[in-house]
């Protein structure tokens, strides 16, 4: 008998390696799933990968804001909007990351929303950004940097590369930019990754070119993903979101803004939010001669565009102030984020913490209906916001009130 059982224990042993054998294929075949499903899922919520189709169809949001703003829809039917900027006349530019274009919204009858959309320029690579300067058009694609000159129709007339062979793989590819008070171009791009040692110094990085384009070199870096640029009207310094690390934590690190001063050092990847020592790239010392934030807020919000409200019709306390566009987070229970904030300035420096201004694009049970991304001041004194998610641009007004 000990024999036999011997013998069964044998067989039996033999017959479940290759049973093990199996489990253990699943196993790693399942890992490698969850890794390519995370970096789907990381690509599709963190909004910086690139855009090449429709999005869902759009939402409208019934967005909250103070008493005595309201708010309307100025345009409809994009594809992904991201940042604007808005021409001497009056005219609406958006970055369509999903069309691959830059559109015209020009609104001449003045009544608070576009009259038509205008494709300035197609066929372009996933567009970000885009900025009048000269009547021109300057255009951060994923790739490349590039310009048109605009026709009195609003229609592009030639197209030039200024900046190309840029870095577009990875986890980050938008390229913010930015025509500074010295009149040079300023290019943001982020990081390839969530944290590592970049080999190409621009990545995390903003660098100034001339406005030709030559002449690149690195200004500031140590930014995770700066995705929104901004010039302050007061000091003509640039001021930039940052987009802190994820998966350190619900509540590590906070979302940032800095104030980009040249050769400065803002601490990535191995400091965060200006005093938070990285676990892996950062040692005792790792926050040392590290720039410091101007605004520090939740994390995992995502801050994109932001914009300076100087002078306008928005009454104390909401003129003088800096507002923010939280994009929302894809990496948080519960979710945060998907709003305007705005941060109270004193001669053009921070006076006060981050503050609500406009919500509703997350709902209480938690459906999200739209993602902030570009906000800007309008000809007209309205605060104009982009929802990448909805495909819509939504204006608000200020109409009086106690």
């Amino acid at each position: 008998m000990g024999a036999l059982a011997d013998k069964k224990k044998g067989t039996a042993k033999r017959r479940r390696r290759p049973v093990v054998l199996i489990e253990l294929a699943v196993v790693a075949a399942l890992l490698v799933l969850a890794v390519l499903n995370f970096e789907s899922i990381y690509n599709r919520f963190s909004g910086n990968a690139a855009v090449s189709v429709d999005p869902l169809p759009g939402e409208l949001t019934h967005a909250l804001v103070p008493k005595g703003f309201e708010v309307n829809v100025f345009a409809r039917d994009l594809r992904s909007p991201r940042l604007m900027d808005v021409g001497p006349d009056g005219t609406v530019y958006v970055a369509e990351q999903g069309g691959g274009r830059i559109t015209a919204l020009p609104d001449a009858d003045h009544n608070g929303e576009a009259d038509s959309h205008i494709t300035v320029v197609g066929g372009l690579d996933a567009p970000n950004s885009v900025v009048f300067h000269d009547n021109a058009l300057i255009i951060g694609e994923a790739s490349q940097i590039s310009e048109v000159t605009l026709g009195a129709d609003h229609r592009a007339t030639d197209r030039r590369v200024l900046v190309p062979d840029l870095p577009a793989d990875g986890r980050h590819t938008t390229k913010t930019v930015l025509v500074g008070a010295d009149g040079r171009l300023y290019v943001a791009m982020g990081s390839s990754c969530n944290v590592c040692r970049e080999t190409d110094e621009r990545r995390a990085a903003v660098s100034v070119y001339n406005l030709d384009g030559t002449g690149g070199r690195v200004f500031a870096r140590g930014l995770r993903n700066a995705v929104g640029l901004a010039l302050n009207p007061w000091t003509h310094q640039i001021w930039a979101t940052d987009n802190g690390t994820d998966l350190m934590g619900p509540d590590v690190p906070p979302e940032v803004v800095q104030v980009l001063v040249d050769g400065g050092d803002y601490g990535w990847p191995r400091c965060h939010a200006g005093t938070i020592v990285d676990p892996h790239f950062g040692d005792r010392q790792g926050c040392a001669g590290v720039m410091q934030p101007v605004v520090r807020a939740q994390a995992h919000m995502a801050p994109l565009g932001l914009t300076f409200y100087r002078d306008g019709p928005f009454p104390p306390p909401y003129n003088n102030s800096l507002y923010i566009a939280f994009h929302g987070s894809w990496n948080r229970d519960p979710k945060v984020g998907y709003k305007v904030m705005r941060v109270p300035l004193m001669d053009g420096r921070v006076a006060g913490e981050p503050q609500d201004f406009m919500t509703g694009f997350l709902r209480n049970d938690g459906r999200v209906t739209g993602r902030p991304v570009g906000v800007v001041v309008g000809a007209d004194g309205s605060l104009l916001v982009s929802d990448d998610k909805g495909g819509f641009i939504y204006r608000v007004t200020w109409k009086g009130g106690q």
